[in-house]
């Protein structure tokens, strides 16, 4: 009999748990999500994946330790200790799963060469940074990045991308997206083109990405669009100036 009124108790301790940990899940998922991640960034760089393994871990794990521990019999300073340190042990995974998502976020988005890059935090060679600059946590910053200015700098260059670091993971490389835009005009290519050469479900995709830009599909171009998780499954689309202006997922090397 008393297992049954401490399985009723326990079970409705840990619904109450589960409830204020979905609420804490939702302040979480409006960061992550809509402050982090931005979309397309969620499937670029991961986020929407780290997010549900965070969710998975803090929200089931905490209300299932409250059903474990929880126990009438206890007194209630005993009572209070071990909800406590859920909570503590809760509070403490929420943290290192917040932070890890926090240096996979997106903080830029570089023109580099032919393509677009997603820059996380973890990448960006912080020793790279000036006093002035600071990383983004309102989604990804749109950047340009300049030339070399030297024999030496290109060099160093091939050097650093030979390491893992390159041009756009490097601030002092990046300049304003507009005195980018002549190089990128010379770069991108006309979407009517890639539509042509595509299946018809990759077609469809296009034409959906295309009709919410409100432009018609020979005004539109398009930039591959990569990360370090994603190499060729999306696409920018820009007008003719140049200007981002929708996001399409399909393969933009072809």
């Amino acid at each position: 009999m008393f297992s049954l009124v401490r399985l009723r108790l326990a079970v409705k301790a840990s619904c109450i748990h589960l409830g204020i940990s979905a609420v804490v899940a939702l302040i979480v998922a409006a960061v992550v999500l809509g402050l982090w991640f931005p979309f397309p960034y969620r499937s670029l760089a991961g986020g929407q994946h780290l997010f549900w393994i965070l969710i998975g871990v803090d929200v089931v794990c905490g209300p299932l330790l409250t059903a474990i521990i929880f126990n009438p019999k206890k007194s209630r300073r005993e009572l209070l200790f071990d909800l406590t340190l859920v909570f503590v042990i809760q509070l403490m995974a929420l943290a290192y799963g917040l932070h890890s998502i926090s240096e996979a976020r997106p903080v830029v988005l570089a023109f580099e060469v032919d393509r677009l890059t997603v820059v996380s935090a973890v990448q960006v060679d912080k020793k790279a940074m000036s006093a002035s600059q600071a990383l983004s946590w309102g989604g990804p910053v749109l950047v340009g990045t300049r030339d070399p200015k030297s024999g030496d700098e290109v060099l160093e260059s091939v050097e650093m991308s030979i390491q893992g670091i390159e041009i756009s993971a490097r601030p002092d490389w990046w300049q304003p997206y507009d005195a980018s835009k002549p190089q990128i005009r010379r770069r991108m290519k006309s979407l009517s083109i890639l539509r042509a050469g595509k299946n018809m479900q990759t077609q469809a995709d296009i034409d959906a990405a295309a009709k919410k830009t409100r432009l018609k599909i020979d005004q539109l171009y398009y930039l591959p669009l990569v990360s370090q998780k994603s190499l060729d499954q999306w696409i920018a689309l820009l007008d003719a100036q140049a200007n981002i202006v929708g996001y399409a997922s399909v393969g933009g090397f072809d």
